[in-house]
């Protein structure tokens, strides 16, 4: 009896050594040879960080727009003209992808527009990649005396402008804008509303006081790398859009005429890597003298920014020379191709320690294009750029060179003497 048990035991030791193994198997515990080695994950390698492009020492009188700055000046005596400028670039992943927007509302001086007594003027255009063009530019009348309705309407402090049905209202760093082409584009109808907002301050670009910047006869400051939101509604069809963006508010005295300025380029980039660059010049030379642009232009600007105006890289030796063009009266050509190298000044002497130079080529692709004859002789183009080019620095850890793509806005203005 005593050995029968014994092979009983010897049996229900075994079954539960097995049922033991089993069960530790399968909670994990143990695991056959071949699964035994340790797996290390592949490590996803991180790009380096661009390098900081150097930034521009900028005071801070340079960056303080203050509401009664954005308001009107133009009801001075000393004033008889001023702008307020909004453009846009939609992104990639916007229904509107690559398209860019202008709106303006111009006070013009009764001399711009040369005997049309038309001298208020607006400016909608949308351009798209392909070929689209919508909008247009329109002036209308202004009237004289003090009993007189102009057709431009602002008031201050803030922007609170009106044209017709368009409008735009607001002040830093929020603003509404609302376009109707209207009678501009009598193909087609199109309905702009865009909310702007600057994530940095502005930056005065012109002005001929030293410091009180806001005081100045002739002026102009900006707001870039805005983020735009809204919708455009094209033939009833609407489209909600987001981007970058640009504002600009400038003003003008009387004594600046066509025979002092007969011309400017003005443009507003968008680069791949996030930077935004704005470029603007003003002629004033007779086009039929040259077509190569005076680098002594102390009303020239090219500002650079890698992150929506936060910080400024301001380069002051700019050496714009348009090398396409095409005739839209006698001795005045408008440009179509821009080549601009641009680096620091002598006078700024930190910035030159970096050796710094910006070479760039704008082409417009698609434009509108207004031009009034006969007596006037004025031509104005706005519409979509391109951009090429590349930047190039040093510093104590070695030299630096960038390839520059985007696209933009641009906008071109001739006339005769």
């Amino acid at each position: 009896m005593s050995l029968k048990f014994k092979k009983i035991d010897a049996v229900i030791v075994v079954a539960l050594v097995v049922i033991a193994g089993l069960v530790l198997y399968r909670a994990g515990y143990i695991f056959p040879e071949e699964t035994r080695e340790l797996v290390t994950p592949e490590r996803e390698e991180i790009p380096p960080a661009p390098p900081e492009l150097p930034e521009s020492l900028t005071t801070g009188f340079m960056r303080a727009v203050s509401p009664e700055d954005e308001g009107k000046h133009f009801h001075k005596i000393s004033i008889c003209r001023e702008w307020w400028y909004w453009s846009a670039i939609f992104d990639d992943d916007s229904a509107l992808a690559g398209w860019t927007v202008a709106v303006s509302f111009n006070h013009m001086a009764r001399s711009d527009l040369r005997l049309t007594l038309k001298p208020d003027l607006l400016v909608v255009t949308l351009i798209g990649p392909n070929g689209e063009e919508y909008g247009g530019i329109i002036n209308k009348k202004r009237g004289f005396g003090i009993f007189s309705q102009p057709t431009l309407e602002a008031k201050t402090p803030g922007v609170k402008l009106k044209f017709e049905d368009s409008w735009a209202e607001g002040e830093y760093p929020n603003w509404h804008v609302h376009a109707e082409d209207l009678d501009i584009d009598s193909e087609h109808e199109i309905e702009i509303d865009l909310e702007y907002f600057a994530p940095s301050e502005g930056l005065w670009t012109i002005g001929e006081r030293p410091f009180d910047k806001s005081k100045s006869n002739i002026a102009s400051y900006m707001f870039t790398g805005c983020n735009v939101t809204g919708t455009v509604e094209i033939d009833g069809e609407e489209f909600i859009v987001k981007g970058t963006g640009h504002h600009e508010h400038s003003w003008s005295p009387n004594i600046i005429t066509r025979r002092t300025f007969n011309g400017w380029d003005w443009c507003h980039m968008t680069l791949d890597n996030g930077w935004n660059i704005y470029f603007t010049n003003y002629h004033p030379t007779p086009q039929f003298i040259t077509t190569k642009i005076t680098k002594l232009n102390q009303f020239d600007s090219l500002v650079i920014t890698t992150n929506k105006g936060i910080t400024i890289t301001k380069l002051e030796d700019i050496d714009p020379e348009i090398t396409k063009s095409y005739k839209i009266f006698p001795f005045a050509q408008m440009p179509s191709e821009i080549s601009i190298t641009a680096k620091p000044s002598r006078l700024q002497l930190l910035l030159r320690s970096y050796k710094i130079q910006l070479d760039i080529d704008i082409v417009a692709e698609n434009y509108y294009e207004k031009v009034w004859k006969f007596p006037t002789y004025v031509g104005m183009k706005v519409g979509r750029s391109t951009m090429s080019g590349k930047i190039t620095w040093s510093d104590n850890d070695g030299n630096y060179e960038i390839e520059l793509n985007g696209i933009g806005t641009i906008w071109s203005m001739r006339a005769l003497l």
